[in-house]
């Protein structure tokens, strides 16, 4: 039976799945919510430059609660813990890329009691967090022994970020040191990077103090930097990094790293991403050490990431093809843990149909 999915938002992730849920042959798009009154009544496939697809946008919440459909790709700029309940208790299985990769279950009392009432299923996933901080170390994990460190890096040029507001007023970009370390980011990214590193702990057993560290360092220009958010000028904020690292007897066993620059020059620090450029990393230190470097997921240029970005590109993907594991579990919050492998799909000119 084809899966019918609505996807909740068309940021840039949402685009990127609705594309993915058409290319996928076990589903089916059947609605989208949007935020913004320029988009309700359209068809979804020209807000994409895809030409009509019959699936009308809307910004009534109540119409997609009474949409039949089996999952929902909830992807807002902000999650909102009342619309996922709303949704669980209507029927729709939830996949995120905002919020509960590895939630504390003793408080998550409302989410579990919509998904009994709803018989539906919660799964938290994305990139960064999301796959390459829990996921992907867990099982590079495997085939060392005696780990003693697990760290997960992201190298990143937010030049090809194309949300100035964000850039600047959330992750703190052309702004003075004093604000930016004082700014929402820390708390909105800890809130998953430490879910995700307590993962790992969790799961790999290691005995660590139930504290997080939580760290944070900020570059500042030199020399005027053109940016999405502007001209960054000397003296303000032009790169930053965020560290979370989980210890044992104050010594680092679990960490999760991200580095953010406005390009790689005039900073102060003299920060680069060295010279294996942009990338994601995943390091395992045990018997063996295990190092894997995810290239592709960061563009190759500057003007191809304002188009389409491939970091967002593979959070949607990584959403959707979830969606038939998520759809085919016992109801409840179901982490990575809990799912059987997940696979993407062949596209239609090589597959044969249904994999599974």
């Amino acid at each position: 039976m084809t899966i019918r999915v609505v996807q909740w938002a068309t940021g840039g992730v949402g685009k990127a799945a609705i594309q993915a849920v058409i290319a996928h042959p076990d589903l089916e798009l059947v609605g989208v919510w949007v935020h913004s009154e320029s988009k309700h009544g359209k068809d979804v496939g020209e807000l994409l430059d895809l030409g009509p697809i019959g699936v009308i946008a809307t910004t009534s919440k109540d119409e997609i609660l009474a949409l039949d459909a089996d999952c929902v790709v909830y992807s807002p700029l902000l999650p909102d813990e009342a619309e996922v309940i709303a949704l669980l208790r209507s029927g729709k299985n939830v996949v995120t890329p905002v919020g509960w990769v590895y939630p504390d279950l003793d408080k998550s009392a409302a989410i579990l009691e919509a998904c009994a009432a709803g018989g539906t299923t919660l799964h938290g996933t994305g990139i960064h967090p999301g796959g390459i901080t829990e996921r992907f170390p867990l099982m590079v994990s495997a085939i060392s022994a005696s780990v003693t460190h697990v760290r997960s890096e992201e190298f990143s040029d937010i030049r090809t970020y194309n949300a100035p507001d964000v850039a600047r007023h959330i992750m703190g970009f052309g702004v003075s040191p004093e604000r930016a370390m004082g700014g929402p980011i820390v708390d909105l990214l800890g809130a998953g990077f430490k879910a995700s590193v307590r993962m790992i702990v969790a799961e790999m057993g290691f005995d660590a103090d139930p504290e997080l560290e939580s760290l944070q360092e900020v570059a500042v220009a030199t020399a005027p930097i053109e940016s999405p958010v502007g001209i960054i000028e000397p003296g303000q904020v032009a790169a930053r990094k965020f560290h979370w690292r989980a210890l044992v007897d104050g010594v680092p066993v679990v960490t999760a790293s991200v580095n953010w620059y406005m390009g790689e020059e005039h900073f102060e620090p003299a920060w680069s991403f060295g010279p294996e450029g942009e990338r994601f990393e995943v390091e395992i230190t045990g018997d063996p050490d295990v190092k894997v470097t995810f290239k592709g997921l960061q563009p190759e240029t500057i003007e191809e990431g304002l188009i389409r970005n491939p970091g967002i590109v593979v959070t949607a993907n990584h959403c959707v093809s979830a969606i038939p594991y998520v759809v085919d579990a016992e109801p409840g919050i179901k982490t990575y843990l809990d799912l059987p492998l997940l696979a993407g799909r062949a596209a239609p000119q090589v597959g044969l149909g249904r994999a599974r």
